[in-house]
């Protein structure tokens, strides 16, 4: 949980900047009438709050699930051994992100809401948020703080299901080249922007509906937002802020798993 916690606040404060750029490209103003080059660390507050207690609950969740899938699926040798490990892989990733989205969807809200200059601040598009109780109720303030949760697990599961069984599997082809027992931070890192690239670039059209529906003030339906896009904007809107999606989820990675490798390994040889 602390190498999970320490990962994704590393993560999301040295990339903040990329990542408010990312949703401005995807933003349905435009980018320019999103903030531009312009206050690129608005929302920063949100993250701060969010990224530790969100990467905490996916890691927590990921190793448990893995660890009692390990015990309970029977092991086998050869082709067999690696589908086994990837499907637990992939479970274990899944289940974690569905856990995170707790604290993640919440956190995405306020923040792009922020980044997207709909609001000065993330404290501010908080406040608005949960002024909705008193002049809507708590059904829809509710309803703003979790919009888009639904596609926000779309998004993560197939970005996590190719990232997290990528990453595990170089790690283990590594340590059996190597002849050792874990993956060193730096090889770790490595093979976390490897994996963060590859679901990164597949998984940017789903990122896309996901930040035009947290930006919605109006509940709509994902089958009727994706003909919007796809009838007035063209296919290309699919691809918005693919660039920088990649360079972020690519350092992003890298810092991550590299950081929480570094710091699981510290804690293993303490403990």
């Amino acid at each position: 949980m602390t190498a999970g916690g320490l990962a994704g606040t590393t993560v999301d404060l040295s990339l903040y900047p990329i990542d408010t750029l990312k949703t401005r490209l995807q933003a349905s103003s435009g980018f320019a009438a999103s903030g531009g080059f312009s206050g690129i660390y608005k929302g920063v507050g949100s993250a701060v709050v969010g990224s530790a207690p969100g990467a905490a609950l996916f890691f927590v969740t990921y190793e448990g699930t893995k660890s009692y899938l390990n015990k309970t699926w029977r092991s086998t040798r050869g082709r067999d051994e690696y589908l086994r490990d990837s499907a637990i892989h992939m479970a274990a990733a899944s289940i974690g992100e569905v856990a995170a989205c707790a604290v993640r969807v919440p956190t995405e809200v306020v923040k792009q809401r922020a980044q997207a200059s709909q609001h000065p601040s993330s404290l501010a598009a908080f406040r608005y948020i949960l002024s909705l109780r008193e002049s809507n109720g708590f059904g829809a303030m509710w309803s703003q703080l979790y919009r888009g949760w639904a596609i926000t697990i779309f998004r993560e599961v197939p970005f996590t299901i190719i990232q997290f069984p990528l990453w595990e599997a170089m790690k283990k082809w590594q340590c059996r080249r190597r002849h050792t027992v874990e993956a060193t931070a730096t090889e770790s890192a490595i093979f976390g922007c490897v994996s963060g690239g590859v679901a990164a670039a597949v998984t940017t059209p789903l990122d896309v509906l996901k930040t035009r529906m947290m930006l919605s003030t109006e509940r709509v339906s994902l089958g009727s937002l994706s003909k919007t896009i796809w009838r007035v904007e063209g296919s290309r809107a699919f691809l918005g802020g693919i660039i920088p999606r990649i360079g972020w989820i690519s350092a992003g990675g890298a810092i991550f798993l590299g950081s929480y490798q570094w710091a699981s390994n510290t804690l293993s040889s303490v403990v």
